[in-house]
Parts: C-alpha cells; structure tokens; sequence
C-alpha cells in the first residue's frame, strides 16, 4: 500500500512531543508499506537533522518555513474566520509538493498528523483520508485564554473559537478522525459530526526508557519539559510558588531539578530560589529522571498525553501530577501513580514517598509494569492497522455506492 503522510512538524528525530507519534506511526506502516513524508522544518540544522528519517520511509519532502514569514500568515488571518495556526502551518512549497506528489502516483491512503497541515489535502477526494488530531488544539487555545492577561486572553479565545470551527469543518472532510486519548476523543465526539472517529494511544519505548542499577537521591525531585512551552513554564512557576516551599518546610534538603530546553530568562530566575536547579538543554534526560527519588508534572493546562510521564514511569520513577496532566495516562491513580490537585495535596503526596522506600519501590514496579502492558507502541499500533483497515473499506463501500447510484 502506497501512504501520503502529512504532519505539522518534521518528525525526524523524535525528541518532543510533536515528533514522537508520528514517526512511530511512519516507522511502524514502513515496515509493510511504502510511506511518503511530508512536513516542514524552521532551521537550517533541523533540515540537516531530518534527513535521518529516510531509514524509516520510502521517501520524504521538507519545506523550510522562515518564522517571520509564518508570523506574517499568522497575522493575515486574524480578520478572518480561518484560524491564525492554518497560517503558521503553511507553506505555499510544500502545498505545491503535496500536489505534485499526489499527481505523479496513486496513492492508497493519506494519513495526516495534526488538524493544522490537514489543509493540505482536505479538498482530495479520491483517496481515502484519516486526520489524527492527536489532542484537539482548540481546547488548549480556550484553556490558555484563562491564564493570559487580557489583551491576550482574548486573543486566545478567539482562536480557540475559530479552531474548534475549523476542527469540525475538517473532520467532516476526512473518511475517518482519530485522537489520543479517550478524553480527546469524547471531545471530538461532542462535536457531533458523523465522520467514523476512534483513538489510539502514545507509547513509549520501554527498553529506551528503561530502570537502571544507580540509586536515586531521596532528596531530589525533577521536572521534564521543554521550557519554552508556556503549559511547562506556568506550571513551574505555581509550583515553585506555592507547593515548594510548603515541602521543603518540612523537608529542608529537598532539592528540585527543571530540565528541559530553552528556558526563558523567568524560567532560568528560578534558579535563584534555594534548592532550584534549571539545567536547560541536555543531551539525555535520563539520568536526571532515574537519580530522582520521583517527578512531578504539575501541569495545569494539558491536552493529550504527557510523553513525560510515560518516560518517567516506563524508568520505574514515581510520577506526582495533575488531574488534567494524569487523564491522558492509561492508568489509575494511587496504583500506578499519585495525583494532587491542591499545594498540600501535592506536598503530602510527595512527602509520603521520599519518606517510605517501600511505597516508592512498590510505585516504580507498578508504574513500569503499566507501560509494558498498556502504552507499549506495538500495541497502539495495532489498533492504528485496525483503524485504517475500517477506514479503507469504508472508503470502499461509498465508492461503489456511488458508482452504483450514478
């Protein structure tokens, strides 16, 4: 089977969130099929980098877009019903490739990542389409306009209201839509529209992500996140704020590490609060997590699933987070991890497991027990080949329907 796939970000190396499903998507339907890629890029060096998918595909298009100019396609749409991100995903090289492509060969599927780059190919209608949203981004720009000061809350509300439009319009214009989680799903469903929808959930690479020999320190905590991602900046700000100092209150010795790239200078004053580490980038985050006695992903804006707990818990690390962060997990709370709402919530949760080796042990085994049975990729994909094989004859039926009726 020939497969068109589309996404918003190069999916080659899969070092965030963004990268991580779809290249193990790509990676798993090369292996029996032939997959185009096609994608943009924003550097030049992130051009070089994603040379290194071809392993993976049959054969792959970058457009390199420059960020002005996606700040200019951004602002243009602004008077306009057509949300703001459709302009900072869109590349007028790439829409040009997508087209060449698709007139120089017949393909069988085209399977687009991210309901931004589905412009791509909403008009195509003689191939059967699946859009995986992944998280329903129009949500996230609704949740965001609770945290922005206005002018900007207002702003993100009113993308927010155009994406969600928009998601409705492109999901009807796909054979089939599938997302990430349950939740996002259930949101998708809310929506109403008819088309054929599931969901499939992130994996992780358990022997990547795997428990070590070293110990950790009983006194250390840690925090993995890119750390220009507002959702991973608010949250370490309020966690900072009003849950740290409640712990070292009773736990003086506590010492927190932040890791992830790109802090902003905010980010990087953290540092200055006693205990604080913040690493910016580094070239493995293992090694943090595993020394931690365990992490926290206190997130307060979340959509999706938080490859950061997966890792975490495929590691054998306890996880403390978020009611929202932990909703896109495939596990139960007080089982496999620990989940707070409130700064003396989160303080008593991870005071309890700093100070009981027994329940931090019985924690880890727990949590990396659930990984291997319930987020392991090669799971995930089979529900992926059961979903594109539905989506396949469906496609099938309606054509012949309308083949008949004409």
């Amino acid at each position: 089977m020939k497969i068109l796939y589309v996404c918003h970000r190069f999916p080659y190396p899969p070092k965030r969130g963004g990268k991580i499903r779809p290249f193990n998507m790509i990676r798993h339907l090369a292996a029996a099929h032939e997959v185009t890629v096609a994608s943009l890029v924003r550097s030049d060096a992130e051009a070089m980098e994603a040379k290194g998918i071809a392993p993976f595909c049959t054969e792959f298009h970058v457009a390199r877009v420059r960020n002005w100019a996606q700040v200019a396609r951004m602002a243009a749409r602004l008077p306009t019903t057509v949300p703001s991100s459709m302009g900072f995903f869109y590349s007028p090289q790439l829409a040009r490739t997508i087209r060449r492509v698709l007139r120089e060969r017949r393909f069988d599927l085209i399977l687009v990542h991210c309901s931004s780059v589905a412009q791509y190919v909403a008009s195509v209608r003689d191939v059967p389409k699946i859009l995986d949203f992944g998280d329903m981004d129009s949500q996230k720009w609704l949740e965001y306009a609770h945290y922005k000061p206005f002018p900007l809350s207002t702003g993100y509300w009113l993308e927010g209201v155009k994406l969600e439009a928009e998601e409705r319009r492109l999901a009807a214009a796909f054979d089939t839509c599938t997302a990430t989680t349950r939740a996002e799903w259930e949101t998708l469903y809310e929506y109403g529209v008819k088309t054929p929808s599931d969901w499939f959930p992130n994996g992780v690479d358990t022997e990547f992500f795997a428990p070590d020999s070293e110990p950790y320190d009983a006194n250390t905590i840690c925090f993995v996140g890119r750390m220009d991602y507002y959702p991973n900046q608010e949250c370490m700000f309020d966690f900072c704020e009003r849950v740290l100092p409640l712990v070292r209150a009773l736990r003086p010795a506590l010492k927190l590490i932040i890791v992830g790239a790109d802090p902003s200078p905010k980010v990087r004053r953290l540092g200055e609060i006693a205990g604080v580490t913040v690493t910016g980038s580094v070239p493995d985050v293992r090694p943090y997590v595993r020394r931690s006695a365990l992490m926290v992903a206190p997130l307060n804006i979340a959509r999706g699933t938080q490859n950061k707990l997966l890792e975490a818990m495929a590691m054998g690390v306890p996880v403390v987070t978020s009611r929202v962060a932990a909703g896109g997990v495939d596990a139960i709370a007080g089982e496999h991890f620990q989940v707070a709402s409130t700064p003396q919530e989160y303080r008593d949760a991870i005071l309890r497991i700093l100070a009981d080796a027994s329940e931090r042990n019985r924690l880890a085994a727990a949590s990396r027990t659930r990984m291997l049975s319930h987020h392991a990729w090669p799971s995930s994909m089979r529900r992926l080949d059961s979903i594109i094989a539905r989506c396949i004859d469906g496609f099938s039926l309606t054509t012949a329907k309308e083949q008949l009726a004409s």
